[in-house]
């Protein structure tokens, strides 16, 4: 994802149950004050699942239209990237809808995602009136 859509990496905390939200939600998250959806991002990309440990982090961000965490099981940093230096997923694969591009590093690819299509419009209606009802 992109830098400007991140406001802070924080280490995973307690979360709180939210009914009728979608199954990508894990839970929600009092952050100063803000309530936060965390989404949980292993099944969003039909990854094994686990539990929140630890040593895993929340990255808050911003959507165009949403403020959410996202569970991440660490964080590495940051990744310049060169200019021109990122490739169009669909360049590379076709269906990738998820990610904005793909760029290249000494240690491999990263695949940079996109925040603004992570949920569904459904997904996020119901985000919403989960948050309201809450």
């Amino acid at each position: 994802m992109r830098l400007d859509q991140i406001t802070r990496v924080i280490r995973a905390a307690a979360l709180t149950p939210i009914p009728n939200a979608p199954d990508i939600v894990l839970g929600i998250l009092d952050l100063q004050g803000d309530v936060i959806p965390v989404i949980n991002l292993r099944k969003r990309f039909r990854l094994p699942e686990r539990d929140i440990g630890c040593d895993d982090h929340f990255v808050v961000a911003r959507t165009g239209r949403l403020a959410l965490a996202l569970h991440v099981d660490s964080t590495e940093g940051v990744c310049e990237q060169p200019a021109g230096g990122l490739v169009p997923a669909d360049d590379i694969v076709m269906g990738t809808e998820f990610l904005a591009g793909v760029t290249r590093t000494a240690e491999g690819l990263v695949l940079i995602h996109d925040l603004d299509t992570l949920l569904f419009a459904e997904e996020e209606k119901q985000i919403r009136a989960a948050l309201e009802s809450a």
